[in-house]
């Protein structure tokens, strides 16, 4: 079968329709996972064994399990206890929840390469642990690791088509539905792959900035 260059131009705006969709459940999950990353890496740091083992495992279990598994549980089982969701928030919700873990690996090490001379100058300011961690500790942890959190972002775009598993009409899912429609599947698919990638590069070459940026300061 040979590309038809006509079709191809014909399908594209319907998949840029749907842009929004990819990158507005990728974004939204991003930011759900940042917003969780950082209980998961404080609930680790607690002295108190029960609940810093607790957050760990579960933790642990979410990374280890399959992210396609949690998506089909947050759509299909949670409506079973009374939790029904669109297909667009459970998405959200599934990166969210998955990538979490990650980040907050990433909260780790940034919090750990924070000197201990400043967790000592907190304690002679008779800072609360609230302060300390607002005021100290949060914004130097934070720049350094940016860069690689952006990293995750880019991941999680990429992750998208996993969507489609719970309905969601992203990308992948409508070049699929444009390809059994006229049986040009190669088009599509073409398309939906440049899409990403040209999304992609554009992402990396924001993040490079920004490392460059931070790398100044």
């Amino acid at each position: 079968m040979k590309w038809n260059w006509e079709y191809a131009w014909s399908i594209l705006p319907k998949l840029l329709e749907v842009v929004p969709v990819t990158v507005g459940a990728a974004l939204f999950g991003f930011v759900l996972a940042m917003l969780l990353a950082l209980p998961i890496t404080l609930g680790k740091r607690v002295q108190h064994k029960a609940i810093s083992q607790s957050v760990s495992f579960l933790a642990e279990l979410i990374r280890s399990t399959p992210l396609l598994i949690q998506l089909l549980f947050v759509f299909y089982a949670l409506p079973m206890y009374g939790i029904s969701l669109s297909p667009f928030t459970a998405g959200v919700i599934g990166l969210g929840i998955h990538y979490a873990t990650y980040l907050a690996e990433v909260y780790r090490s940034g919090i750990e390469a924070v000197p201990s001379g400043q967790w000592e100058a907190a304690k002679a300011l008779n800072f609360t642990p609230q302060q300390t961690w607002l005021r100290l500790i949060l914004p130097q942890a934070l720049p350094p690791v940016l860069p690689v959190m952006g990293n995750y972002l880019i991941v999680m775009f990429k992750e998208t088509p996993i969507l489609s598993a719970v309905t969601l009409v992203e990308m992948l899912q409508t070049a699929k539905s444009l390809g059994s429609a006229s049986f040009r599947y190669i088009e599509a698919f073409t398309l939906v792959g440049l899409l990403f990638l040209i999304m992609s590069c554009i992402s990396s070459l924001l993040l490079k900035r920004l490392e460059i940026r931070l790398a100044r300061k």
